[in-house]
């Protein structure tokens, strides 16, 4: 039998602080500008809001079935038939996701630190630390970011202060100028990034030690992780403004650009690149694991690592042709993701949570009867 692997609260809470930012702090700026203008930053706050329920309802039924993941779950509320095809939809939404992320870090390294490497190669080494962290197993990874904390957290502090002397309040002026109903989508737009694919760490939940207090801190770390894009997407519009926010594919690497004190400390945007490095990373090794633990859990196999390495493979393949160019990528972003995102995000968990409620207080019943 393969070794249970166990991670802390503290770990916990880090891996879903990260995995929260991933790649929405390099992204979302700009989804938010092109939908809300210059009141992006509220959107945001509405997408924590709206955050901070989708992370209830998760909660609820890892509280439901604490030591099931969510394949486990689906078979347990769903029977063995129905339940495996709603596990490999889960999976292959995983896949999907792993594969988009690796598209965005590498289209991102391309386009703005290795313009004359091959796109694939750059995928390869991408995807290289992916599988190798992931077949070095969870109990590494969440070390791992530990100690990657401290840094994302310096770096966004160094973030915030150099680029205090170009803040410009007017960006952010008319307030509410084009009503809730563009905050209600920008909010959504923000939770489906940055909150809805937490239900992949599902894949995570029965690895956690103390569940109870996990839950707590789970929940406080997803809304700070929230936070600090909604800071970042904040000083995108009170120093870029919201035209060349929307504009722009990577706005916060642009922010980054603007860093000069004294005419000496410029130019830092290299360094600052480590910051969404290692959240990207985060993000796109939980989406893999999900997929790889997903599928070892449905072939009934003893240990997922014998699959890593040919599902990264696939992995990387699939990634150069995920999106033709970067037009689809947008609309696909704007148009096909939401309602994509919304229902493995809500409805599946939603559903899962209502038909588990059901059938145990149905269980409870019969017994009572008895």
């Amino acid at each position: 039998m393969p070794k249970i692997e166990k991670i802390s609260n503290r770990q916990l809470m880090v891996l879903v602080f990260l995995y929260t930012i991933g790649s929405t702090i390099l992204i979302i700026p700009s989804g938010l500008a092109a939908i809300a203008k210059q009141d992006a930053w509220i959107g945001a706050l509405v997408g924590v809001v709206m955050g901070g329920v989708t992370v209830g309802l998760y909660i609820l039924l890892w509280r439901l079935f604490p030591g099931r993941t969510f394949v486990g779950i689906c078979e347990a509320v769903l029977g063995k038939w129905i339940g495996a095809l709603l596990s490999i939809m889960f999976m292959f939404y995983s896949f999907i996701g792993s594969v988009t992320v690796l598209f965005y870090a590498g289209n991102f390294f391309k386009i703005n630190f290795l313009p004359h490497t091959p796109f694939p190669l750059i995928n390869i080494l991408f995807a290289a630390v992916v599988v190798i962290g992931v077949r070095m197993g969870l109990e590494t990874i969440s070390r791992t970011s530990e100690l990657m904390l401290p840094w994302v957290l310096i770096l966004l502090a160094v973030l915030v202060f150099t680029l205090a002397p170009e803040i410009n309040t007017e960006n952010m002026l008319p307030v509410f100028e084009f009503g809730w109903k563009s905050l209600f989508w920008a909010g959504f737009s923000f939770a489906g990034t940055a909150y809805m694919p937490i239900v992949f760490l599902f894949a995570v939940f029965p690895s956690v030690l103390n569940v109870e207090k996990a839950q707590i801190g789970m929940y406080f770390a997803a809304i700070m992780g929230g936070i600090c894009v909604v800071l970042i997407t904040l000083l995108c519009i009170m120093i870029l403004g919201p035209n060349i926010t929307s504009r722009s594919m990577f706005p916060s690497y642009a922010l980054v650009k603007k860093i000069s004190i004294g005419n000496f400390f410029q130019r830092v945007e290299v360094i600052m690149a480590g910051l969404w490095f290692v959240t990207t990373f985060l993000k796109t090794t939980f989406y893999f694991y999900g997929w790889v633990s997903s599928l070892s859990e449905i072939l009934k196999l003893n240990n997922y690592r014998s699959l890593t390495l040919p599902c990264g493979i696939i992995m990387i393949v699939f990634s150069l042709v995920v999106y033709p160019d970067v037009v689809y990528m947008q609309y696909w972003d704007s148009t096909i993701f939401p309602p994509y995102i919304l229902t493995m995000g809500i409805f599946i968990p939603l559903l899962l949570w209502i038909a588990g409620l059901t059938k145990k207080k149905l269980n409870l019943d019969s017994k009572k009867n008895e």
